[in-house]
């Protein structure tokens, strides 16, 4: 089978981190954000993966290289010449989706969730349809585009309502599908969006179907969701894996701890928190709803709450970082600092507060 992951362009939502890394190789729960959809897809039986980018980072090249090896896939760069939307880059891959008869995946970059792949395949082929969407449950369906259902025809798409006024269902596109090989047909050579016109067609032809999703879904982009989907994921792994959970006298919650960290016993640390590789907490340190990056410390008696702390950075005695505050890349926050919500980019050093929401350059 054969998978195509839309990474699309540079991670802007998800500045400053990606200012040193492109978006897929950005660590979500201490692992790349795409190895989580390609280890995904490899278990499911799929042997080619397409990324449809915008643009080839020679480091992504590298890693992917590794991956395959690793997984026993063929990974291949589908590079846009110009943004090409949802729907363009399918048309791009052409070659390799068509290549044979077996239907296809399609997924979002950003989206973590439990992937249902193997189980996806099967509804989809057992329905007969030309194309599978999955669905999942929310609780502000007005923010969204929501999918309503036919009366007859158990999962088989009658319509979309963009943001709808007045309740007309709560599931909503989960940014995953899988469709055949001649839905391909349907798309031109150029910008177009899946949602708006290709997917229109599938349900005039009645042949477009919603798939349940169980369990969390987040669209990761933007920093305030990367921390809420990390709460959702450790939550999902206390379940499932709960071996990979960290456990001590001093570790609250749900918390995932790379073996290679140092926390001082008398650290706190948790729930909803990821430590990575080489970080160094100090004593009397406070960490909550947070992850702090590869080869970073956090000196004694700081509260690090709602923060991703980038990779080798350092933030010292008696801080306070909260308020989705986003550290950069080798950020350097002086002793006795305050930051609530800044998004400080890399190789920067904070020297004076950051009362409210701000950018620093």
């Amino acid at each position: 089978m054969k998978g195509l992951i839309l990474v699309g362009g540079y991670g802007t939502r998800l500045r400053p981190l990606t200012l040193t890394v492109p978006k897929p190789l950005v660590e979500f729960g201490n692992r790349p954000m795409i190895l989580h959809q390609i280890e995904a897809l490899a278990n499911a039986g799929v042997t080619d993966i397409v990324l449809a980018v915008n643009y080839r980072p020679e480091v992504m090249v590298e890693t992917l290289q590794k991956y395959e090896k690793e997984y026993g896939v063929s990974i291949t760069f589908s590079v846009e010449e110009e943004p090409l939307d949802t729907a363009g880059p399918l048309k791009l891959a052409e070659k390799i989706l068509k290549k044979d008869n077996s239907p296809f995946f399609v997924l979002n970059s950003d989206v973590i969730c439990d992937y249902p792949f193997k189980e996806l395949a099967d509804f989809h082929k057992a329905h007969g349809g030309k194309g599978t969407i999955v669905a999942t449950k929310v609780d502000e369906p007005s923010k969204y585009g929501v999918i309503v259902h036919d009366i007859a025809t158990p999962n088989l798409i009658d319509r979309f309502v963009e943001k709808p006024k007045e309740f007309v269902g709560n599931r909503i596109n989960a940014g995953l599908y899988i469709l055949n090989p001649e839905v391909i047909d349907l798309i031109e050579m150029k910008p177009t969006s899946i949602e708006k016109e290709t997917f229109p067609i599938l349900v005039n032809e009645k042949s477009l179907y919603s798939f349940d999703l169980e369990g969390f879904w987040m669209d990761v982009g933007q920093p305030k969701d990367f921390l809420s989907g990390t709460v959702l994921y450790l939550q999902s792994v206390s379940k499932k894996n709960p071996e990979k959970l960290a456990k001590g006298e001093n570790i609250v919650g749900n918390v995932m701890v790379d073996p290679t960290a140092t926390i001082s016993p008398n650290a706190k640390v948790g729930p909803d928190v990821v430590i990575g590789p080489n970080v160094t907490i100090g004593d009397g340190v406070r960490i909550e709803r947070s992850v702090v990056m590869a080869n970073s410390s956090v000196k004694e008696h700081s509260l690090v709450k709602s923060t991703i702390v980038g990779w080798n950075s350092t933030v010292g005695r008696w801080c306070r970082l909260e308020g989705v505050t986003v550290l950069g890349d080798d950020v350097k926050v002086k002793d006795e600092i305050y930051v609530n919500g800044g998004k400080v980019l890399p190789h920067k050093t904070i020297s004076a507060n950051v009362p409210q929401e701000s950018i620093i350059m």
